[in-house]
């Protein structure tokens, strides 16, 4: 463990430069809303030996029209769409999503990121025109997002929603079994109640979409990621990876996404 804390510090203290991420949010005044992400980032980029820097998005001025995705994305290395509830703003996520996939700069969905990149590939790729999830949208003639049926049948929102730790069955074989040192069960931090509409499922797949991980013995998709042939690192989760990172046991999708901006540099 003293080994570890001091790379640790030896890593903060001679830095070989710096890594700028974007963080696309509607709570980016309020920095504490992001106080574990923020940590997790740093763990990763000191773990990488660089300073980081972070490039607070707002995606409300996107969706209205006040500042451009290129604009606001110019200088970024990779973006996060971290977790978040309700619709403002999330026109904005999208269009971030949107540039990060066409343009192969390193993502990482968190949640809500997950969800809205779903959204994004449905829309864009799918050609299911409209597509959203009903917690924005309830009359969307493509509810790719949605809550599933035996989640309805819980009264108050509370309730319904999937929360605490859970196990996540990762397909062995893809990026995210190597992200986690091929492993196919791991452990994560869950805290939603909105899920991919399983009718869905096969349509996405079809088209270049790979659901790498899922909720044991369930059609319930819980990690998503597009082929590295097409995308250096393009990667969703439900849950919340950014609650159990720690100084020096960096969370590995944190530590891949960081060395994948790093690439991108």
């Amino acid at each position: 463990r003293d080994e570890k804390w001091a790379l640790f510090l030896s890593n903060i203290e001679s830095p070989e430069g710096e890594v700028v991420i974007g963080i696309t949010g509607k709570y980016t005044q309020i920095r504490d809303a992001y106080a574990s992400l923020i940590h997790a980032l740093q763990h990763a980029a000191i773990a990488c030996r660089r300073k980081l820097r972070i490039k607070w998005i707002e995606t409300t001025d996107i969706e209205l029209g006040h500042k451009s995705v290129e604009t606001e994305l110019a200088g970024v290395s990779g973006i996060v769409v971290p977790g978040g509830f309700g619709s403002r703003g999330v026109e904005g996520k999208i269009a971030c999503i949107k540039y990060a996939r066409e343009n192969k700069m390193p993502y990482l969905g968190l949640c809500y990121g997950f969800q809205m990149a779903v959204v994004e590939f449905a829309r864009n790729i799918c050609g299911l025109t409209g597509a959203h999830s009903t917690e924005v949208s309830s009359s969307t003639p493509h509810k790719v997002i949605d809550i599933l049926p035996e989640q309805k049948k819980i009264e108050g929102l509370g309730g319904n929603m999937r929360l605490g730790g859970r196990d996540v069955e990762v397909t062995v074989g893809s990026y995210a079994y190597s992200l986690y040192g091929n492993k196919s069960i791991v452990r994560e931090r869950f805290r939603h109640r909105y899920e991919v509409d399983p009718k869905y499922i096969s349509v996405l797949e079809e088209n270049g979409l790979i659901f790498s991980g899922k909720a044991p013995g369930q059609p319930i998709m819980q990690i998503l990621e597009l082929p590295r042939e097409r995308h250096p690192f393009f990667v969703g989760v439900q849950y919340h990876p950014e609650f159990i990172s720690r100084p020096t046991e960096v969370h590995p999708l944190f530590l891949g996404f960081l060395k994948a901006s790093l690439e991108k540099l």
